[in-house]
């Protein structure tokens, strides 16, 4: 992942960065493609940064980001 090694989050917060994940994840079709979770991943990331604590809104713009990243 780019960009996120001056990234620091508390267990809690990394606890709410992860059930959005999950949910993210979950609503994916079958097979999981592995660069759509690290999409994923890394919008949560990114927002997490930017203060977001809420996993709707974290899964909701990730989920967002997922539909508009180039595919190529």
């Amino acid at each position: 992942m780019k960009d996120f090694a001056d990234a620091s989050f508390s267990p809690e917060v990394i606890e709410i960065m992860t059930a959005a994940l999950e949910g993210a994840i979950a609503t994916l079709p079958h097979p999981i493609n592995s660069a759509h979770v690290n999409i994923l991943a890394e919008s949560i990331l990114r927002t997490a940064k930017t203060g977001e604590r809420n996993v709707a809104v974290l899964q909701m713009i990730a989920l967002v980001e997922l539909q508009i990243v180039p595919r190529g």
